[in-house]
């Protein structure tokens, strides 16, 4: 069996603390960084489906336009004109 005298047990006690703290202060540091990682992906990865969506829409817009009339779809709130053929 293991005794420990009360300096012993205090110093240990010590060095607990201490070394906690230090993978506290290490896990927080290596969690904001996973966190930023993980927040610009979805960032990223909603800005490419709102482009998806958004060329989609544009698709279908442009797929309805009959070759005798002139319209005006949307993309990203600005406004794209599509012409008809001038058979030229």
């Amino acid at each position: 069996m293991l005794a420990l005298t009360l300096g012993q047990a205090k110093t240990v006690a010590i060095l607990a603390v201490v070394a906690l703290i230090g993978l506290a202060v290490l896990s927080a540091w290596f969690m904001k960084k996973a966190t930023q990682k993980i927040a610009f992906a979805a960032i990223l990865g909603l800005l490419a489906l709102l482009v998806w969506t958004q060329r989609a829409s544009l698709q279908e817009c442009s797929e309805q336009v009959r070759t005798d009339v002139d319209t005006t779809c949307s993309f990203f709130g600005q406004d794209i004109q599509i012409k008809r053929n001038s058979g030229s």
